[in-house]
C-alpha cells in the first residue's frame, strides 16, 4: 500500500504542476506532449490516472490519518 500512495502522490504533484502551467501561462503540457488529435485518448488516460490518484489520497488521509497528533 505504501508504493500505491507514493505513486498516487507523485501523479497528483505532476497534475498540479500541469494545472499551474494552465492557470499561469495558458499552456497545457499534456496536450503539448501527446497532442490534441488522435493522441487525445492518451491525454484522457493521464488525466484519469491523476484523478484516481487524488481520490486514492483522499481515501488514504481519511482512513489512516497520517497527520494526526501523537498524544
Amino acid at each position: 500500500m505504501k508504493i500505491t500512495t507514493i505513486i498516487a502522490f507523485t501523479l497528483v504533484m505532476i497534475g498540479s504542476l500541469v494545472w499551474l502551467l494552465v492557470g499561469l501561462f495558458d499552456f497545457n503540457l499534456v496536450a503539448f506532449i501527446f497532442g490534441a488529435g488522435g493522441m487525445a485518448v492518451v491525454s484522457r488516460i493521464i488525466y484519469s490516472l491523476v484523478g484516481i490518484s487524488a481520490l486514492w489520497l483522499i481515501f488514504y488521509f481519511i482512513t489512516y490519518r497520517p497527520l494526526r497528533s501523537i498524544d
